[in-house]
């Protein structure tokens, strides 16, 4: 090998290692109040406030769940960017120079479990009793 083929190879070289492209994807939860208990497609994932990468677009299904407040369960669609649609997306997850961030917000209001009154409970226990042992069948409570 004389030295410009040793030359040519190492350019190259760099070219390639230069040319690295690269898509981080992220997403960031917040809730108000802070350490609510987060699901990401039923798995567990950690309190609030957190990022988690992710690799694909398309619907999340997202859950958090905190003592005192009402659960939150929402189908959340991840649309892709503009760098994420082919032919595009050939070019900035192989070639592209720089890394790139698609972080995305998702930021949930909770809200306090509202307390039943004991009086009540019990009236409706009680008229649940009297309607098994009727024979008769209620609605459930929305």
């Amino acid at each position: 090998m004389n030295f410009k083929n040793i030359a040519n190879l190492l350019i190259a070289c760099l070219i390639l290692v230069s040319l690295s492209g690269c898509v981080q994807r992220r997403f960031i939860v917040r809730s108000q109040p802070e350490g609510a208990f987060v699901s990401i497609d039923r798995r567990p994932i950690g309190l609030t406030p957190l990022s988690v990468p992710w690799t694909y677009n398309g619907t999340r299904e997202i859950q958090l769940e905190k003592d005192g407040y009402k659960t939150i369960k929402v189908q959340q669609r991840i649309k892709p960017t503009w760098y994420e649609t082919f032919p595009v997306s050939l070019v900035t997850e192989n070639f592209w120079p720089r890394e790139i961030r698609d972080e995305r917000l998702m930021e949930f209001q909770m809200e306090p479990k509202t307390q039943v009154q004991e009086n009540l409970l019990l009236d409706r226990a009680n008229d649940l009793r009297m309607n098994v042992q009727r024979g008769t069948i209620t609605a459930p409570i929305q």
